[in-house]
């Protein structure tokens, strides 16, 4: 039996295609480092273990809530955009979803039609393609500047929507105040919306998060420009299998979003919604970014003699975007090469937009693992870089 023609052409997402060969050495036997996605080895918050067995314990385990979440969840979270984001928003202008994923997804489904286009900043999280694809959606790219100007968004030209990662993965650039007025002056007088997704907002080294939606005063009202941001628990608060999310959109376009989640998954679980209203309501994770700075920095410094690969500090994030233009354009063939000679797995840049450059995960495992998986790297590098003419 054929398969249809939107899925024919499609291919799975090249980060998860490479975790899931890294998983499949390890279920064979093999010793596999893992650095091609980010997944913390810290353990979910004890609020969260602590309000999902209480609500265990009194047998709080719903069947169903309504598609958008529970009442209570959406109010906390509203609590919590108030308090952290600087947004005020009602509980009808919240959806939970099943990770921030599927959050895009019903956003892109309910702001667009088939034929129209987006952009996206390169590189990308290889899901921001991969859903506009599905969706038979067309995607304007540009490079990622240094400092967003009103000429980079103009560049663009006419799009639907802008798709924004702020932080940025996996670059780790996090937006200045200016550079986002910049983003809501163009969106505003081209009639744009606007999908920002936020999932990084509590991975910051340097600089301020600032949620676009708050800067949004007086006349101009985040809800009339269209803006839907996204929300994740799964980096700020190491809850990855969790897989639980949220957006924030006017509620016409929260009630499309749920009108697509209902025959897709109903509600996310009740139990993953207890968990998100803990998280969120926990703060930021101070001593989790205490120690993602220390990764960070030693994986900086043992990289910092290598003469192939350049690396400049994150501003954010759990990823090193590494430039090895000076050693091989093709990091397709370097990273299959490197997985299966040294049993280290990281990510191309060409899965990303950017050929020349390789995304290294540092959070996962222990420190000794991590720092043997920068030695296999520089070792495999150095070989190839011997034997090339």
């Amino acid at each position: 039996m054929n398969i249809s023609d939107r899925i024919a052409s499609s291919r799975p997402l090249a980060t998860t295609a490479m975790h899931g060969r890294a998983e499949a050495l390890r279920n064979a036997g093999e010793r596999v480092i893992d650095l091609s996605i980010a997944i913390s080895h810290f353990p979910a918050p004890g609020v969260v273990l602590d309000a999902v067995g209480t609500a265990l314990a009194h047998g709080r385990t719903m069947p169903y809530t309504e598609v958008g979440g529970a009442v209570r969840v959406r109010e906390a979270l509203c609590a919590k955009l108030r308090l952290e984001n600087g947004i005020e928003a009602s509980s009808d202008e919240i959806i939970v979803t099943n990770g921030c994923k599927q959050a895009y997804y019903e956003a892109l489904y309910a702001l667009t039609d088939p034929g129209d286009t987006v952009a996206v900043f390169r590189p990308y999280w290889p899901a921001y393609l991969a859903t506009a694809g599905l969706l038979g959606l067309k995607v304007a790219l540009a490079d990622l500047p240094e400092t967003l100007t009103p000429a980079t968004l103009a560049a663009f030209g006419k799009v639907k929507a802008l798709v924004l990662n702020n932080p940025h993965n996996p670059s780790g650039k996090v937006f200045t105040r200016q550079e986002l007025e910049h983003i809501l002056d163009w969106a505003a007088a081209g009639g744009t919306h606007l999908i920002v997704d936020e999932s990084y907002e509590h991975l910051v080294f340097e600089g301020e998060h600032i949620s676009l939606a708050a800067l949004c005063q007086g006349q101009r009202d985040w809800r009339d420009i269209g803006i839907v941001t996204l929300f994740s628990a799964s980096q700020s608060y190491a809850m990855m299998g969790w897989r639980i999310g949220f957006a924030l959109a006017p509620r016409n376009i929260v009630g499309a979003m749920q009108t697509l989640q209902g025959p897709i998954t109903a509600a996310a679980p009740h139990l993953s919604q207890v968990a998100a209203a803990a998280a969120f309501a926990s703060g930021a994770p101070h001593a989790m970014m205490a120690d993602y700075r220390l990764r960070r920095d030693l994986v900086l410094r043992h990289l910092a003699e290598v003469p192939w690969i350049a690396l400049r500090a994150p501003a954010s994030g759990p990823y090193l975007w590494g430039d090895v233009r000076a050693l091989t354009l093709d990091t397709v063939g370097f990273a299959e090469r490197l997985i299966e000679q040294e049993r280290v797995a990281l990510m191309p840049g060409d899965a990303l937009g950017v050929p020349g450059f390789i995304r290294i995960g540092y959070i996962a495992d222990d420190q000794a693992t991590l720092l043997e998986g920068v030695r296999r790297i520089v070792g495999f590098g150095e070989r190839l870089r011997a034997a090339t003419p």
